[in-house]
């Protein structure tokens, strides 16, 4: 069958790689409530369409922190996003800038950021954690610098990481060394062709920014305990002075739900925001992403830069983000599915179709630029939020 949507590729990655693999990228936490959210608060947004308008030159590029990109999304940071496909995060970078758009790089991907750079044609940008060991993240700061980042995105939804049910049944946590070992070797086995390409020919299989201080260790299960022993509880907004303080580029904040923290970021000037709750991967049951973005791109779009995430599967998901506020729309899932199902073209693939479902999507709500994209594109119903 020929993949003509992302929910294609997401089936077709399913088949492709082993399961725990699969179930680490595809679930949420908890009973996945927050991620279903996600899908049907922004699905139930109907697009307003009118007709007769000249819309025989669509212009779909945007600017961002000053730089000019084709479309107005981004790449997601993912973590292990090397593992779904031979040194995946190098593939992404690469299709990233094939298709004129930022890639955002994770603290836990596979392939470090050196082996990123290199690949890149273009600026990409760089996500971070706030982890107790401060020192790490000062070189990892300084490495970003000298690696021509950007745009740093500091995360700031996980001062724990969340509970996901799915890693625990699928065997990537919560059982012995030897077990969970023996159990993600079975289910690799059982998809010889990814074994082949990335469990034999993408070596290593480290975490390339983290493994210098993991002491030694670089299989999943110490990614899985190094996750659960350096994120810090304590963090609050005074740590923020200390990220000004070692990087002097623009700051996006991602993991803003509540108006009240958006306008706390606005006030300390912050460059921008992402409305996230972590693709449903955090605190289950909170309210989705396109719910939180009507409510604070009301209240600071005007201030800061804001961007969204959660539940986007297609051009016509972004259009709706973009009617209600936002500047660029992170593609989290979305692109990992092309990448696991056919690495570097894959992710282009469905880059490419979400830029035709956005251009039908614009043709059809009449509208020549991404700037005439405003709420009026859409009739606002009611959520399952509300």
């Amino acid at each position: 069958m020929k993949a003509v949507s992302v929910i294609d590729y997401r089936l077709r990655a399913k088949r492709r790689i082993p399961h725990f693999l699969f179930e680490y990228l595809d679930g949420g936490s908890y009973s996945e409530v927050t991620k279903k959210r996600n899908q049907v608060d922004l699905k139930s947004i109907a697009l307003r369409q009118r007709v007769l308008r000249d819309v025989s030159n669509i212009d779909t590029s945007v600017e961002i922190f000053g730089e000019s990109y084709a479309l107005p999304v981004a790449l997601a940071p993912v973590g292990l996003a090397g593992m779904y496909a031979r040194r995946g995060e190098v593939q992404a970078v690469r299709a990233a800038d094939a298709m004129g758009i930022p890639f955002t790089l994770s603290t836990v991907g596979v392939c470090p950021i050196g082996e990123v750079s290199a690949a890149a044609t273009k600026p990409f940008w760089f996500q971070l954690y706030m982890i107790r060991d401060r020192s790490f993240m000062r070189d990892m700061l300084e490495l970003a610098r000298e690696a021509n980042c950007s745009v740093l995105v500091f995360t700031v939804d996980m001062p724990v990481p969340g509970c996901r049910y799915r890693d625990y049944r699928s065997g990537l946590a919560g059982e012995g060394h030897l077990r969970g070992n023996l159990r993600r070797i079975y289910q690799a086995m059982l998809k010889p062709r990814w074994a082949w390409d990335v469990g034999i020919m993408g070596r290593p299989h480290q975490l390339g920014n983290v493994s210098p201080v993991l002491k030694g260790g670089s299989g999943l299960e110490d990614f899985m305990k190094w996750m659960g022993e350096n994120f810090d509880p304590s963090v609050s907004w005074l740590d923020l002075e200390f990220i000004r303080d070692h990087w002097d580029g623009p700051i996006l904040l991602k993991g803003i739900l509540d108006p009240e923290d958006a306008r706390k970021a606005a006030d300390l000037q912050i460059d921008g925001l992402i409305v996230s709750n972590h693709g449903g991967r955090q605190l289950d049951g909170v309210t989705s992403s396109v719910n939180a973005l009507r409510r604070i791109s009301a209240e600071v779009g005007d201030r800061v830069v804001v961007c969204a995430d959660g539940g986007v599967y297609s051009g016509l998901d972004v259009v709706r983000m973009l009617a209600l506020g936002a500047k660029t729309v992170f593609l989290g899932r979305s692109w990992v599915y092309g990448l696991a199902a056919n690495g570097q073209k894959g992710v282009e693939h469905v880059l490419e179709l979400i830029r035709k479902e956005v251009l039908t999507a614009m043709a059809l709500t009449g509208c020549q630029s991404i700037s005439d994209i405003r709420k009026s594109v859409v009739e606002l119903e009611r959520t399952s939020a509300d």
